[in-house]
């Protein structure tokens, strides 16, 4: 089953974020078990305010690589950007549909 994380932040240095995930990302491309897709949302009504959904093939694949120090590293350095420590929720995707 398709898990999913959501990532609430907020950052007044959301370039640098940007930068932070863009290198992470590079580093852990080709990994096998990683995450499959990334979704990234800003607040309309509170601007600093983002969402990151992040897509697994499955809650194991997801543990696996919240264990892995790399993800461990990012998440520290990414905290370290933001105004308010970031929350996180796990999902298990139920359904989804394709509308294009």
């Amino acid at each position: 089953m398709k898990f999913v994380q959501i990532i609430d932040f907020e950052t007044e240095r959301i370039d640098e974020m940007r930068e932070l995930a863009h290198e992470t990302e590079q580093r852990l491309s080709g990994r096998s078990g990683g995450p499959t897709r990334r979704l990234v949302l800003k607040d309309r009504g509170l601007p600093n305010r983002y969402l990151v959904v992040i897509e697994f093939d499955s809650h194991e694949d997801a543990v696996r690589n919240s264990d892995d120090p790399e993800t461990t590293k990012f998440a520290e350095q990414m905290a370290a950007l933001c105004t308010r420590p970031p929350s996180f929720t796990d999902c298990d995707v139920q359904e989804t549909t394709d509308f294009a």
